[in-house]
């Protein structure tokens, strides 16, 4: 009997030390931006374009290809002395030609591609910098919804410690009953704070599962990181110079101006005529020598580009690279004026956070704690104590929220700078 009770002792401790078979993995940052850059199906798509792009390198390195002609010649078509024999004097002529490329087409082929292959991995990589904006604006969601979840368990908590004490007075007849009502009926509020940081916590886990392509239950995914704002920034000029250094769009603009350069020399290139060289060779006696059975000739075939010397691609070349050249300007303005509103959005949070941390907070704290010893002790109305707690869920909230501006901001500021300048 002892030993069967030492057992289910045993095996009841064994189980509640066992881990959880359903363990919540919490990820970092930089964990969600690996798996992302890993597994987001948009990202390996653009990659596969990037793939596609310098395969099409091999397409336009290749060589013309030579070309081979079997002729037949000397066929009978009426009959000699009332015999026809149709392929008795019948020969072959197997002949071979090649055309030959002129002024570098072949090499200005293989630039043109390559320039549009590292267009490619431009545009690859600023679509993965919108989607990291994104993967890091649902983070920062995710983030200030468990800040504000913590927060309003925090002041339902605190809520309910009250509401215990004015119980207890109303037992004592310390208050009359429409006090205590208003005083339960103001708890509302706080719960409703608790559910909707629930439900604001719990679409911005899914929005990333969706992002990250993972079909983990939302139970069992959750995020990690600080909550908190930095109170130094770069100076706008070293924004700029890296925003113009690491764009990618901005990037993919001028490497779209070298190649409308070289498709200009390509397309002056192919107004060049190209020869094509040929030969023959036949089992048939020449007319110089009967007694010779065996002709080889020789033939140079050359285009006469009279009229058409690719009039129209080369003005049209010529017009791209003049367009290209103002899409690279537009772009260019457009990274200043990202990076200047972004700054700027920063730079407003951090002059609204300073007060809150340094001043409000700790007031409002201090407030409701006193207003809440005061009214306890019959010194402040219900209405006063009603104010300070709302005075201080609001602050609270204030303060988690600028914080949640803070980090999307910051997130806005890294993708017009075109990488990560605020961790």
């Amino acid at each position: 009997m002892q030993r069967q009770v030492w057992l289910c002792a045993s095996l009841a401790l064994a189980g509640s030390l066992a881990p959880p078979l359903h363990a919540q993995k919490a990820w970092t940052w930089a964990e969600l931006r690996d798996r992302f850059a890993a597994a987001n199906p948009t990202l390996r798509a653009a990659q596969l374009s990037v793939d596609e792009a310098r395969d099409q390198e091999v397409t336009a390195y290749l060589r013309p290809n030579p070309e081979y002609t079997l002729t037949t010649d000397g066929n009978q078509i009426a009959p000699h002395d009332g015999v026809w024999q149709p392929l008795s004097g019948t020969f072959f002529i197997n002949s071979f030609s090649y055309l030959h490329e002129r002024e570098h087409k072949r090499e200005l082929r293989l630039h043109a591609a390559q320039a549009n292959t590292r267009v490619a991995e431009w545009q690859r990589d600023d679509q993965a910098r919108t989607l990291m904006f994104t993967l890091r604006n649902n983070f920062v969601q995710a983030l200030q919804a468990k800040a504000v979840l913590e927060v309003a368990k925090e002041n339902l908590a605190y809520y309910d410690r009250t509401l215990d004490v004015n119980r207890l007075r109303f037992k004592a007849g310390d208050i009359a009953r429409i006090d205590l009502d208003r005083l339960e009926l103001q708890r509302v509020q706080f719960e409703s704070d608790v559910l909707t940081a629930e439900t604001n916590l719990r679409t911005a886990k899914i929005q990333l599962l969706a992002l990250l392509n993972d079909r983990t239950p939302v139970t069992q995914f959750d995020v990690t990181g600080t909550f908190d704002f930095q109170d130094t920034l770069l100076t706008l000029q070293e924004l700029h110079d890296a925003a113009l250094a690491s764009r990618p769009d901005l990037q993919a603009a001028v490497q779209t101006i070298q190649m409308a350069k070289i498709n200009h020399q390509l397309a002056v290139a192919n107004g060049s005529t190209d020869p094509t060289f040929g030969g023959w060779w036949t089992h048939n006696a020449s007319t110089n020598n009967p007694a010779a059975r065996e002709t080889l000739g020789l033939s140079v075939n050359i285009p006469l580009r009279l009229f058409d010397r690719n009039q129209g691609e080369k003005a049209r070349t010529l017009v791209e690279v003049r367009r290209d050249e103002r899409l690279e300007e537009a772009a260019r303005a457009q990274v200043f004026s990202d990076v200047d509103s972004a700054y700027t959005t920063l730079e407003n949070n951090l002059a609204l956070l300073r007060p809150y941390k340094t001043t409000y907070l700790a007031l409002a704290s201090r407030v409701r704690d006193n207003v809440s010893f005061s009214y306890q002790h019959g010194g402040s109305s219900l209405l006063d104590f009603l104010n300070a707690q709302n005075d201080y869920r609001t602050v609270q909230l204030n303060y988690v929220n600028l914080v949640g501006a803070y980090l999307t901001a910051a997130a806005q500021l890294n993708l017009a700078v075109g990488r990560e300048v605020i961790q």
